[in-house]
């Protein structure tokens, strides 16, 4: 069977189940795990019945509903969880169906390939019974398991135990076993693309087949394969995310393409990253016979003036507007004319605005030219032009004015006013305002809001005496900013760690570096989401180390966690965390070393996927649960990153990610 989730949905309900339909992840078993002992080599089953007799599926029917009641499948209120063999999920792992039966209803009869003939588990909502149907050759087999967690401790145990000659040959099994699928090939590109344990010569190998590789620091010679690959998509990716390029590198790399347009997107990469290149590529791009190659070549850092001049002049008017956006200040005087007087509008336009940045603007050129909103936003203007774009009823424009730098104090007073809230928060933003003046200003104020910090806040993070004033300040985006400095003298910190917006001591424990102890304490304990700098407040220099024991009984699970890492915590601990109530705090002790192997087996069964993916890394667990993960599309990827896989089996799985030819679709 193949289909959604709502096809499963479909399926069940023309089965006669009413579906308690929620989102929540049952606290049980994953399907996966439970299909495991159903479909065992060696399993037997509690009932079976002929596939010949007469009426089977009434029979089914019945013996599982006595098997059902009997065992606690269903629970008081009727419920019990469900899974039907087939594709029922096109992204994710599967999850269990909550459902009740109805008046009438037909399990056997409706959910197989063909009436008689189920394939399917329930599962009690506790997790601790089991019935699973399964048809085999001549009988419908229904099995039932009770004890459910204790069956799991009891197979964890066993499958931990490992002597050198079985890790050994497990790892055989899987090089000699039934080759993978083609999904499972490509999660294993991703997971070897991102293991640090794989070698370069292997790791050269999968260029083209992951994208997650490009993006790591990679050798010179992975580098220089990248760059001649044939597939124009590593070529482009190698471009944009590969650190390691040089300027030499990254010029080969655009001038070797012989399509105008693979150049040009190349050239705006580079652009767009403010990337060096050699003089002589700066010089052949502004001589590209592709304009667009050349417009983009204007963006480029670092080229010659001589070649800036040349291109002022360029035939194509794209080129020459935007020679004019991004070196206007390192133009002569007499190329600067000749591009105020450019028969092309958008050329002149460009050159307008930015010779009126030093030269106010007269109302007669802001209307000829139709420059609006772009003049009001930079450029010196005119008192008159100025008073009727302040009037204007336009909000847009008022807004673009509002954050003029030119702009006279009193207009700046007047758009503090303005009716439009848009225009009073940009007002607000300004530098030159005195704190006093800012603080008058009525402005509507999200905290929950994206925001960026302040340019000229920025500008001014060496500075502690702006700081100090900057930190007082009764505008959140200004205190915002201020905590973005990697450095602050300390009656800054101590007055931002303390501020009543409570982004402003998580920006500090982001990005500054003298953030105190017990304000990222604060932070870690209600801050649940991820911020640009790794593992950060965690991972902040200043964070607690010593005393964290004391958070083991915590009720809030973000701080329980903590007590792991702490010196003196015990692997006592972390088995003790490991069945912790919380999803949270079960991962982190998955990811912990001191983990047992039992452990980490055990909670490759956990019904939350983040703790099921961290104890597929644990690197005590034995190499034939290892394969077994490499052969399961949910978790091949995150297994591939095992650094435990020997070289040779990585080798292998390269050749079969290379040469997928006679693979089969069973893994």
């Amino acid at each position: 069977m193949t289909g959604g989730r709502d096809e499963l949905i479909e399926l069940l309900q023309r089965a006669g189940l009413e579906v308690v339909e929620d989102q929540r992840i049952e606290d049980v078993l994953p399907p996966r795990a439970a299909w495991r002992p159903v479909i065992a080599h060696g399993a037997a089953p509690t009932v079976a019945v002929r596939r010949d007799l007469p009426g089977p599926v009434a029979e089914l029917n019945a013996q599982w509903h006595r098997l059902a009641l009997g065992s606690g499948v269903i629970d008081a209120d009727g419920v019990f969880l469900i899974d039907v063999a087939g594709n029922w999920t096109c992204c994710g792992p599967r999850r269990w169906t909550r459902v009740r039966l109805t008046d009438w209803w037909d399990l056997a009869g409706v959910l197989g390939e063909r009436p008689g003939q189920p394939e399917f588990v329930t599962v009690s909502t506790d997790g601790t019974t089991l019935i699973g149907a399964t048809t085999e050759e001549y009988e419908v087999w229904l099995i039932a398991l009770d004890r459910l967690p204790e069956r799991q401790e009891a197979a964890a145990r066993a499958a931990a135990q490992e002597t050198p000659e079985e890790r050994a040959a497990a790892w055989t099994t899987l090089c000699h076993g039934l080759r993978p699928s083609g999904r499972v090939r490509d999660l294993w590109a991703h997971g070897l693309a991102r293991n640090p344990a794989v070698p370069d010569d292997l790791r050269a190998g999968l260029l083209g087949r992951s994208h997650f590789l490009l993006w790591r620091p990679l050798p010179t010679a992975v580098v220089e394969a990248a760059m001649v690959h044939p597939d124009w998509k590593v070529r482009q990716l190698l471009a944009e995310a590969q650190p390691n390029l040089t300027p030499e590198q990254r010029a080969r790399l655009i001038l070797g393409e012989q399509d105008a347009g693979r150049r040009w997107a190349l050239t705006l990469i580079a652009a767009d990253r403010r990337d060096e290149l050699t003089e002589a590529a700066h010089r052949r791009l502004a001589a590209d016979p592709s304009a667009l190659v050349r417009e983009e070549a204007t963006r480029l850092p670092g080229l010659p003036v001589d070649v800036l001049a040349a291109l002022a002049a360029d035939d194509a008017p794209s080129v020459r507007a935007s020679v004019c956006q991004t070196a206007w200040p390192l133009l002569g005087d007499p190329a600067r004319t000749a591009l105020l007087d450019d028969p092309d509008g958008r050329v002149r336009a460009e050159a307008l605005l930015q010779h009126h940045e030093d030269h106010p603007m007269p109302r007669s050129v802001c209307d000829s030219e139709q420059l609006g909103h772009r003049a009001a936003t930079s450029c010196r203007l005119e008192r008159g032009l100025a008073e009727h774009l302040a009037q204007s009823g336009d909000a847009a424009l008022r807004h673009a004015l509002a954050g003029n730098p030119h702009l006279d104090p009193d207009l700046v007073a007047l758009l503090a006013q303005d009716p439009d809230a848009s225009v009073r928060f940009e007002v607000s933003t300004r530098p030159d305002l005195t704190e006093e003046q800012r603080a008058g200003i009525a402005i509507d104020f999200d905290p929950r809001t994206r925001c960026h910090p302040l340019d000229w806040v920025v500008a001014r993070h060496e500075d502690p005496d702006a700081m100090r004033r900057l930190a007082a300040s009764s505008h959140p985006l200004v205190r915002r900013s201020v905590a973005r400095a990697r450095h602050l003298p300390a009656d800054v910190v101590d007055r931002l760690a303390h501020d009543d917006d409570r982004v402003v001591p998580l920006f500090l424990a982001e990005s500054c570096d003298d953030a105190p102890a017990d304000m990222l304490l604060r932070v870690r304990q209600w801050w649940t989401g991820s911020l640009s700098v790794p593992d950060r407040p965690l991972g902040h220099p200043n964070f607690p180390r010593r005393g964290l024991l004391r958070y083991a009984d915590d009720p809030n699970p973000r701080m329980r966690q903590l007590a792991l890492e702490d010196p003196q915590s015990t692997a006592e601990l972390v088995e003790r965390f490991s069945r912790d109530g919380d999803a949270d705090v079960r991962r982190r002790a998955a990811n912990d070393p001191r983990l047992t192997p039992a452990s980490a087996v055990r909670l490759l069964d956990d019904p939350h996927e983040p703790v099921r993916h961290a104890a597929a890394r644990h690197p005590g667990l034995p190499a034939r649960v290892v394969v077994r993960l490499l052969r399961d599309p949910d978790t091949a990827e995150t297994a591939a990153l095992h650094a435990s896989l020997p070289v040779a089996v990585m080798a292998q799985m390269l050749q079969w990610i290379q040469h997928p030819a006679g693979t089969t679709s069973g893994a």
